[in-house]
């Protein structure tokens, strides 16, 4: 059954993520989630990461990034690989392996700091990478922004037992990984809220797009936004997968 689901979570983007004229046919549907997403963020969501941010000194907030960054390259090492980029998979691992023994699991950021360069891959951009359109934009529930083919990626990585979550011996252990990591990502993202102007909505979708198509043909986009604009130091991207408030 787990592998009829992986062969499906290929095929599916396959058929039905084809470059569209209309990026966003969806647009009524997905405005209805979002509305519910920014009621959920405006109620619980926000509130709680801005307590978890008021009683979090900044040093163990970076720890707790740091650690589900850390996690998140075992996702990195395996597309890597899938795209058939062995030098960036090699030095994905080394940096994975440095991190969690000499960093401590990954609370501390070592690799960084000898020159292994933090990369960002999953299995949404290895579909791209082979070929796969993208397909019309869906908004997910509580998830947030995504494509058709992202949605099949994340279904790909969930199937494959790639997620952080896994480490959990439960379901309960699982949810309380994801929910620590939604909380930590939601916290850091309250000083960029600013940056947003106009529709919210819009605004999102567009910035979305347009960097997950800078991710998947590595840095080469002829969008109007300069390759500086998408640099991985000024923004995270798996924070805007999982969040768009």
């Amino acid at each position: 059954m787990r592998f009829f689901t992986l062969l499906l979570g290929v095929l599916l983007p396959v058929l039905v993520a084809a470059e569209t004229p209309d990026p966003d046919p969806w647009e009524g549907f997905n405005r209805k989630v979002f509305a519910f997403n920014e009621t959920m963020d405006e109620y619980i969501l926000r509130p709680v990461a801005k307590g978890y941010q008021y009683i979090t000194p900044e040093p163990v907030d970076q720890s707790v990034s740091a650690f589900f960054s850390n996690l998140g390259d075992v996702v990195v090492i395996v597309n890597d690989l899938a795209q058939l980029k062995l030098g960036q998979a090699a030095s994905d691992s080394a940096r994975f392996l440095v991190n969690s023994t000499v960093g401590f699991f990954g609370i501390f950021d070592v690799a960084s700091h000898i020159g292994l360069e933090k990369h960002d891959e999953d299995f949404g951009q290895t579909l791209g990478y082979w070929g796969v359109g993208t397909g019309p934009y869906l908004m997910l529930p509580f998830m947030g922004p995504s494509t058709v083919r992202d949605t099949s990626g994340m279904g790909i990585s969930l199937v494959a037992d790639t997620a952080y979550t896994e480490l959990g011996e439960n379901y309960a252990q699982q949810i309380g990984l994801y929910a620590i990591n939604g909380i930590d990502t939601r916290a850091d993202l309250i000083a960029s809220e600013g940056l947003i102007s106009g529709d919210r909505y819009t605004f999102i979708r567009s910035f979305y797009l347009q960097r997950r198509e800078y991710l998947v043909n590595d840095g080469q986009t002829d969008d109007e936004w300069g390759d500086d604009d998408w640099d991985d130091e000024s923004w995270d991207d798996d924070e805007w997968q999982e969040d768009e408030f």
